[in-house]
């Protein structure tokens, strides 16, 4: 078992597509095929389903994928402990929510890349239902996650800043004439919201639940921007995060409604495995997070 065999495997594994693969890689189609065929062959098992267009992982892909991330990341660990350890570079595989990604985190990717320019960061956007999986797997080096703060017994979690929830509207609607809005209210009105994995679109919907009313979505987006660009035309009410809609609110685009029933929070966290070895770089972007995330979150427009 090669480590080429296994760095091939991978790349495979998060992108599903022999041809992206090779891409990425830089080698020829033909390449990654014979790769994760002699694999196969030397383990006695299938990795991948091939259906078609289609790739996904086998039950024995599935196993072989964590085992390959710790492989692949104690060999670079044995390249830099022969090397100058104090020298901060590779590779930094992050995954975060989109509203993270475009509200958040580009003041650290500035800060971070005058600091440390020969650092790689590779970022994934996945549906925040599935980011603790790559955490877990070993596929990802830090993960961000924008919900309620949790614990898990494998993971480092650190809660760096409170995220109000905010509902809005645009400024003709109904329902901004009104000091106070119920749910009930909200029940009656077009909902514009995100997609049903969303973890605040979850927690909105239980605190209407918990008051007897069960909210039906008009609209469904997985795209904040697309959602406000909705509102903005009339189109109805939405929860956002205040960080996605603090400009739009100081120029009188859309108004803040105000929910009568307890505030709504969730919070910016950064995750890591417990068994993670922090190298130099991923010690160097968790400092610079901490530091740099601020509820002061104009700044970060003002990029």
């Amino acid at each position: 078992m090669e480590l080429r065999q296994l760095h091939t495997f991978r790349t495979v594994a998060q992108v599903m597509n022999f041809s992206r693969a090779a891409t990425k890689l830089n080698y020829a189609q033909s390449t990654v095929s014979t790769q994760i065929h002699a694999l196969e062959e030397e383990l006695g098992v299938s990795l991948f389903d091939r259906l078609g267009k289609k790739v996904g992982l086998t039950d024995a892909g599935k196993h072989l994928l964590g085992y390959s991330e710790q492989m692949l990341d104690l060999a670079d660990e044995a390249r830099m402990a022969v090397s100058d350890w104090d020298t901060v570079i590779g590779v930094l595989r992050i995954s975060a929510p989109e509203t993270l990604c475009a509200y958040r985190l580009p003041r650290i990717l500035r800060q971070f890349r005058m600091k440390f320019p020969e650092v790689q960061l590779v970022f994934m956007t996945d549906l925040e239902i599935e980011l603790q999986r790559p955490i877990h797997e070993g596929a990802v080096d830090i993960a961000f996650f924008f919900e309620e703060p949790f614990q898990d017994p494998h993971l480092v979690v650190e809660a760096l800043v409170p995220e109000p929830l905010l509902i809005v509207t645009y400024p003709a609607h109904p329902l901004a004439q009104k000091k106070k809005v119920t749910f009930q209210d909200l029940y009656y009105t077009t909902l514009i919201q995100t997609e049903g994995v969303c973890s605040y679109r979850r927690m909105f919907e239980q605190e209407a639940k918990a008051k007897g009313v069960r909210l039906i979505a008009s609209m469904e987006f997985h795209s904040v921007e697309a959602i406000k660009q909705c509102v903005m035309a009339r189109l109805g009410v939405a929860v956002l995060p205040e960080i996605a809609v603090q400009a739009e609110i100081a120029q009188g685009r859309l108004v803040i409604l105000d929910l009568d029933g307890p505030p709504l929070e969730i919070a910016t966290q950064i995750v890591y495995h417990k068994n993670k070895s922090i190298s130099p770089a991923m010690r160097a972007f968790i400092d610079i997070t901490r530091r740099g995330i601020t509820t002061n979150s104009l700044s970060i427009l003002q990029l």
